[in-house]
């Protein structure tokens, strides 16, 4: 699918401002879209919405098909008769920076109260949970029962589980759904209530002109329900652990790689019934967005393997996967796809070559382009239309505490390409991209505010300290966004109007 000449802002729901210890799918989220629609922009890029685990990136999720509980807004259950008005009263002041630790704490209680009190919802809304049970059943039951292990086993991964519920033994799992059906019945409650906002906000996006750019991990965590559900999809070894785990070698972000530790998948187990798993995954997630971004892309073509027992990535090999066969399997059986690949990194001529083939927007890295030579792909006058152009993205610094951080030499080039002596950053980069020939400009919203490093959202191999950048309140102004709208139409960016599509 082709994208329209468009633009769009980059930020994940966890750092919108608003009450409570993380930014939700509440007012804020609604007052964003707002901001979108006024100022010009036809896109909403986001992270992966799962429910996140250890480090509370949301690259690491207990499920591929779950919501992040902790995204609910709160005061729609007051609204809904969920919740009393008094119990959020109990909710911290608003920090400034994103507390997942306080979430955790405070969105569990909230909720426990909740489910009770969703007992006596109105028909149509216990009819809509009813259905929503049975048609997500083939996750949310094994999600359910996993989160409620999980929390009641208190052992670590579900490695260290017994043996019967590693094994999944049918008595085992019948005992188990019996002794925690509450819990269950609790995380069941919690996705409704996700799915319910989520819908609710995407189909808000819809009525503004707004489309959703959605984000999915290439792989998994190990201690997911996915992994635990389906082990025969991975290579594990008899034990039921990962014999070979994911990476990425040495590159611009490691001198040693990044050891991330997600199980690899068996491709050719995968095959034999034509990428099911895949195929509900995919549609899942194209549900709830109108495009979705696939992080590290080369992994369809083949992925750097790291034995399990290696501390660092150096010491891995590149595994080939069947991807074309994958991707022509999946537009055989659902059509053209709108999706977009994250082809950074070391990418050779087969990944190339694949993304081509199946016609997919790749992607172009201003903060990449500078220091080099002159055919380097990420300067602007190297762009193709069939990509999509980004001022840096959540794993690098913002545009301003890159600048601060560069050496005299790239500093000198840029200001060469920008053809003045005394560059205004990240004003100028920003402007580069929304001249560009790719198709669609994304902006993170840190460069729009013109923040420097200590807004950053990710510093990739840093196990702490991520994800915890949270929008300054009253930072999106009408002012921004009539500046951010002329730059917008200048460069005829301004969206079409959105037009349906059918979903896979």
């Amino acid at each position: 699918m082709k994208i329209s000449r468009s633009s769009g802002i980059l930020l994940h729901p966890t750092s919108l401002p608003g009450r409570g210890p993380v930014g939700s799918l509440g007012e804020s989220a609604y007052r964003f879209i707002d901001f979108l629609h006024n100022a010009g922009q036809g896109f909403w890029q986001i992270l992966p919405l799962g429910p996140t685990g250890y480090g509370d990136s949301p690259y690491s999720a207990f499920s591929a098909f779950a919501g992040n509980p902790l995204l609910i807004d709160m005061e729609r259950l007051v609204d809904h008769g969920d919740l009393p008005e008094t119990a959020l009263e109990t909710l911290s002041a608003s920090p400034e920076h994103v507390r997942y630790d306080l979430a955790h704490r405070e969105y569990e209680h909230l909720l426990r109260q909740a489910l009770p009190r969703f007992t006596h919802a109105s028909p149509e809304r216990r009819t809509a949970y009813e259905i929503f049970c049975r048609e997500q059943a083939d996750w949310l039951d094994d999600y359910a029962l996993f989160r409620s292990l999980h929390q009641h086993l208190a052992c670590g991964d579900w490695s260290h589980w017994p043996q019967a519920l590693r094994l999944r033994l049918p008595e085992a799992l019948s005992e188990w759904r019996e002794r925690l059906a509450d819990e269950i019945e609790l995380h069941r409650y919690s996705q409704f209530i996700f799915y319910e906002q989520w819908f609710a906000l995407r189909d808000y996006a819809h009525s503004r002109n707004v489309s959703i750019l959605g984000d999915l991990p290439i792989f998994v965590a190990y201690d997911s329900a996915d992994v635990w559900a389906h082990p025969e999809l991975f290579l594990l070894d008899d034990e039921g652990r990962p014999s070979v785990v994911a990476g990425v070698p040495p590159d611009y972000f490691s001198a040693t790689g990044q050891r991330w530790g997600n199980p690899l998948y068996d491709w050719k187990r995968m095959g034999q019934d034509r990428y099911a798993w895949w195929r509900r995954r995919l549609s899942w997630n194209l549900t709830q967005t109108d495009w979705v971004r696939i992080d590290h892309f080369r992994g369809f073509s083949a992925c750097w393997e790291i034995p399990a027992d290696e501390e660092t990535a150096i010491n891995g090999r590149w595994r080939e996967v069947p991807g074309h066969d994958f991707f022509e399997t999946l537009t055989e059986l659902c059509g053209e796809l709108p999706l977009i690949a994250e082809d950074l990194g070391i990418i050779t001529p087969d990944v190339e070559t694949l993304r081509d083939r199946f016609d997919l927007p790749g992607m172009k890295i201003l903060q990449f382009a500078f220091g080099g030579e002159n055919d380097n792909p990420y300067l602007p006058h190297n762009h193709i239309e069939q990509s999509v152009v980004y001022t840096g993205t959540h794993d690098n610094d913002t545009t301003l505490g890159w600048w601060k951080s560069l050496d005299a030499q790239t500093r000198q080039h840029v200001a060469n390409y920008l053809g003045h002596t005394s560059p205004q950053l990240p004003t100028d980069l920003i402007r580069l991209a929304q001249a560009s020939v790719a198709a669609l400009a994304i902006l993170p919203l840190q460069d729009l505010l013109a923040l420097g490093e200590e807004a950053r959202t990710n510093r990739p191999g840093a196990p702490t300290g991520n994800w915890s950048w949270r929008v300054p309140s009253d930072s999106l102004t009408s002012t921004l966004a009539v500046r951010l709208k002329e730059q917008t139409a200048l460069y005829q960016r301004l969206p079409y109007p959105r037009q349906n599509r059918e979903i896979p």
